[in-house]
């Protein structure tokens, strides 16, 4: 296909996504719409190789590094720090998608299946797309498609899941008001900026200089990390924690970067990248899809299912009891484990309908956003962007070969 021809379809399909999940306040998410089209069109005739004529697949599979640096920058320590209670019940939702997927889950749908379904049901895109990688590199593209699939599907039970228990608890936010009961305001702590190491005046910034400090960060990542997986400490827990994933060492350092001032907040979106970069990441997820026939769906369908059920209960299992042990309400506390079937803009997205669709006033409104919101960002944030990728590092080797 020809590169402009592919490119254009591919950005129509991802206009369609967009306007329907906008439409329907993403209960049908943008990922489900454009996945059924790619999958219909696959079907019907539009040629298997699209993503890579265009061109844009190699950039995304290039680029899956320089995007981590930048979510990494996107991190406030300050506010992980404030809200150390969501952090700890986002992190033990985590855990038990992965106790109850590897105990119960490996005896039901195989251990393989297990081990490629904790990332994604832990996170999304990213960690959907590294466990999609580990089995299309050892030939499992049964376990390839479900990691797309996982991606896509995940949202629609996350969402109505989240949307569910943020009602329950924001009905028992507005019922403690009635009862005089004072309320103290999750804020917003303010991010760092701060020039320690290299930052040029901003008359001197452009587009390119943001992308060459967020490529550069990178590239280092990439080096470091291949370095390390050469040490052989001679133990396999210390060769575990030194070996390090490079897309793990890029969000370290993004982190480690912006709260030391080397890198600016948000580089990519600062040069005029995030959505193209963004966009040209998706059709490597998408590309899991090419080959598809209806049968390779059916076949993974059941465990799909099973997997997403398992996934969903232990979040359920673990948050809630650490949330009692910290004193959070078993609603939030679901909800905040829940964050990582979708997480940001999700996270967001949800809480501001919920507030709406509860309160009966402006005042209302704004206390449920108060304790509902700054939780919900810091999950989303925990979960999809730090949990996911580091899990998905550390089980992507574990998958074998198919005999």
């Amino acid at each position: 296909m020809d590169a402009l021809h592919a490119i254009l379809f591919i950005f129509v399909v991802y206009t369609i996504g967009d306007v329907v999940a906008t439409a329907t306040k993403s209960i049908v998410p943008s990922l489900f719409v454009c996945s059924a089209i790619f999958l219909g069109a696959f079907w019907l005739g539009i040629p298997e190789t699209l993503f890579k004529d265009s061109l844009l697949f190699n950039v995304g599979a290039v680029c899956v590094t320089t995007l981590l640096v930048h979510m990494g920058s996107m991190l406030n320590l300050g506010q992980l720090i404030a809200q150390w209670k969501t952090l700890l019940i986002a992190a033990g939702g985590i855990v038990g998608i992965v106790v109850l997927l590897l105990l119960a889950g490996s005896s039901i749908v195989g251990k393989e299946t297990a081990i490629v379904a904790a990332p994604p049901i832990s996170g999304g895109v990213i960690a959907g797309l590294q466990m999609s990688k580990a089995a299309e590199e050892i030939g499992r593209n049964d376990l390839k498609l479900m990691a797309t699939l996982l991606v896509v599907l995940q949202g629609f039970v996350g969402y109505p899941l989240a949307s569910f228990c943020l009602r329950r608890e924001s009905n028992r936010i507005l019922k403690l008001k009635a009862q005089g009961h004072a309320f103290t305001e999750d804020k917003e702590v303010e991010r760092r900026e701060i020039r320690t190491i290299f930052q040029l005046p901003h008359h001197y910034t452009s587009p390119n200089y943001y992308l060459a400090k967020t490529f550069f960060i990178a590239f280092i990542a990439t080096v470091l990390s291949g370095f390390l997986k050469q040490i052989d400490t001679g133990v396999f827990i210390l060769n575990v924690l030194v070996r390090i994933d490079k897309n793990v060492m890029a969000l370290i350092l993004g982190i480690v970067s912006a709260e030391i001032g080397f890198l600016e907040r948000e580089p990519l979106s600062k040069g005029n990248s995030f959505g193209f970069i963004m966009a040209a990441l998706m059709t490597v997820v998408y590309g899991g899809l090419a080959g598809a026939s209806p049968q390779d769906i059916l076949e993974i369908l059941i465990p799909i299912v099973i997997c997403l059920a398992l996934g969903t209960l232990g979040i359920g299992i673990m948050s809630i009891l650490i949330g009692k042990v910290l004193k959070i309400g078993p609603w939030m506390a679901f909800a905040i484990g829940a964050s990582a079937l979708f997480g940001f803009p999700g996270t967001y997205i949800v809480s501001q309908e919920v507030a709406r669709g509860v309160a009966k006033n402006e005042e209302e409104e704004e206390l449920i956003l108060s304790q509902i919101l700054p939780k919900m960002l810091v999950a989303g944030f925990v979960t999809v962007s730090i949990g996911s990728v580091v899990l998905a590092g550390i089980l992507a080797p574990m998958i074998t070969p198919a005999m």
